[in-house]
This record gives structure tokens, sequence and C-alpha cells, in this order.
């Protein structure tokens, strides 16, 4: 089979030799350089990339999508669509052939989106942006997806089972045209219930938090929006803009709603169990953790954030042991935070402070 990676990129020397070497294994690679004024282009075509200069205006990231998939020659059997900061562990190649049958139109395989600061794994999903040459298009001016527009049948989607995709995003680039561009989205197709809901989510990055409010509650009413852990999240994030306006308890509620709507996430327990922490709830604190931890099964959706999956848990249940009285309780979930995140100095310090004042305790019950 031929295979062609296919990408769009401004300004990305820093990332465009390591995105090159990783994607080598492709049989061509093809870029639409949308203007960038630093050396990725040189440096991209040094290591035999075909680029292509264009600018695209007004900007749109399905427009610059679709017209880097112009390029691709039209004897490709398979195309990939990565960014530059992005980066393929070897051996990606081998696996989709192996999953590509006749038929197919798209492969889905492992994208890790975000890391920790130990370098671990943080926000890991499936995405299925390999797909074959003819009938796909790309749609949406910001967060785009893949749309079949051909003839007949799109065909099947294929599980490349070892293609692992991770992501290292450049933290200084601005976020500054997603705002725009989704309200344009929405604008364009108001019955898209996704990009509603990144709308909203959006808002609340932006601490616009009635907007935020008013937004994911539209998204709540679209009869389209059914998928579960979606919804959750907008009730999450609603809840957190109560927060920030200081209406604890609308906020609660709309955390419990989060809980009604996906019992099997572990984020709706955990952001009502920080809720309470912020309050010194306890006895709730303990509850809520107990529930978020005894769902152990990750859900493989761009929904699950590594916060609940990490060392939050059992940080937030020593504190509530601690100070609820039960030292050996606070320090045996310590120890467990730790474990998960071991280079944390705060961690450390916590089960150092414990393990003192547990042996104080025995010293005294000694003496006694």
């Amino acid at each position: 089979m031929k295979i062609v990676v296919y990408g769009i990129c401004k300004d990305e020397a820093r990332f465009a030799q390591r995105w090159a070497d990783s994607m080598s294994e492709a049989d061509e690679i093809v870029v639409l350089d949308t203007g960038s004024a630093d050396d990725t282009v040189k440096l991209l075509r040094e290591k035999g990339v075909r680029v292509t200069t264009e600018a695209i205006v007004p900007w749109r990231f399905d427009r610059a999508r679709n017209r880097s998939l112009e390029l691709v020659p039209e004897d490709a059997d398979i195309c990939v669509c990565t960014d530059l900061d992005e980066v393929f562990e070897p051996g990606w190649r081998k696996h989709l052939e192996e999953a590509w049958t006749d038929g197919a139109g798209q492969a889905r395989y492992r994208y890790t989106w975000s890391f920790t600061e130990e370098g671990k794994e943080g926000v890991v999903f499936w995405i299925e942006k390999a797909h074959r040459r003819h009938g796909y298009r790309w749609v949406h001016p910001v967060h785009e997806v893949l749309t079949w527009v051909g003839e007949g049948s799109a065909g099947f989607t294929v599980t490349a089972q070892g293609v692992q995709l991770n992501h290292f995003p450049d933290p200084g680039k601005s976020r500054g045209q997603y705002l725009p561009l989704l309200e344009m989205s929405v604008e364009e197709d108001p019955d898209d219930d996704r990009n509603m809901h990144y709308l909203g989510r959006e808002y609340m990055y932006r601490r616009r938090w009635d907007d935020c409010i008013r937004t994911l509650e539209r998204h709540l009413a679209m009869p389209r929006a059914r998928w579960a852990d979606e919804r959750a999240a907008s009730m999450r994030y609603i809840a957190r803009s109560y927060l920030m306006k200081g209406e604890r308890e609308r906020a609660r509620d709309w955390y419990l709603r989060a809980i009604a709507q996906a019992p099997h996430l572990r984020e709706p327990y955990m952001d009502l169990a920080y809720a309470l922490y912020e309050e010194s709830r306890w006895d709730g604190v303990l509850y809520f953790t107990g529930c978020a931890l005894a769902i152990t099964g990750r859900p493989a959706t761009y929904i699950s954030e590594a916060a609940a999956w990490g060392s939050l848990p059992h940080d937030l249940r020593a504190m509530a042991f601690f100070h609820t009285g039960r030292l050996g309780e606070a320090l045996e979930e310590a120890a467990k935070a730790l474990g998960l995140e071991p280079d944390n100095e705060r961690l450390r310090g916590n089960v150092k402070v414990l393990e003192k004042k547990a042996g104080a305790c025995l010293v005294q019950r000694d003496r006694e």
C-alpha cells in the first residue's frame, strides 16, 4: 500500500525535524505551509518533505486541511493527517498496514494528547485521522472533523493496535483564534451539538461564566446531544462556572446532575470532592473520592482527565482522614498518592509529616 502523511503548519521550526523523522515510515510526506516566517519550510524540505506555501484567507482549519489533502497524490491508498507537534512511535506503519483491510474507510489509533510534568501520560483517547484517499473532507472552521462526502459507502473503521501518536504542544502558542472560529462554527451549523459543547467550554476557559452556562444549557437541550460523557462534561463546566460566580449550592446541584448522567466516570465525583474539600467538608470528600476510586476502568475518550486518574483522589483522601483524626488511614492514602507521583515534593513532605505524627501517637499510647 502507498501511505502518505499530510499536514498543515506555520512557524513550526522547533518541531519540523522531529516530526519529519517520526513520519518517515510513510512513502511520502506533504505539507501545506500557511506563511511561516521562520525556517520551517527549509527544515522540512531538507528532510525530503514536499512543501507547498499558500495563505488561507480568511483562516479556517477545515479549508487548510482540505487544501493539504489535495496535495496528496491521487494514487495514495491511506492518508494520515498529523500536526507538526505530534510524533508517531516507531513501527506505526507496520501496525497500520496489518489493521487495514479491503472495505476500510478509516483507521482508529491511540493518541496521547497530554503528558504530566513527570512525563506520564495525561489525557489519552483514540482518534481516526487515517483514511482512504478519496471521498473524505474536513468540516468546521475549528475542531474540524473528517466527513464522508463520496458516493456509496464510507466503509468501516478498523482499529490499528500498536499505533501510538503523541502530542507535545507548544505552550506559548496562542489560542486566540479558537473562540471566533467556534462562534462561526456554531453560527454555520447551530444543530451541531459537538461544537456547541466546545464553544461553551471555550467560554469557560476565557472565564466568561455566564456565556459558558448559557451555551452549555443550550447544548444539553439539543436533541442530538445524547452522549452521556459529553453531557456530564457540560454539566461539570456549568457547575465550575457557578463556583467561580460564588454560587456554591447551584454548583453542587450541577455536579450531582453530572454524576447521575455519567456514574461510570471518575471526573464528576472528583470535581464535587474537590469542591467539598475547599469547604472542609471532609466526610463528603471521603465519600465522593471513594466513589471515584471504585471506578477502575479508564475510558478511552477525550473526556477522561489526568487529575482524576493520578494522585489527586488519594491526596484528597489523605487530607480528609487527617482532619477527621484517622492518622493511619491518612498515611496510607498519602503513600498511595506519592506512589503515583514520586517526584512531587509536597506529597513526599505529607508522608514525612504523617509518619512523624503517627510515630508520636504510638509513643504516646505506649506511655499511657
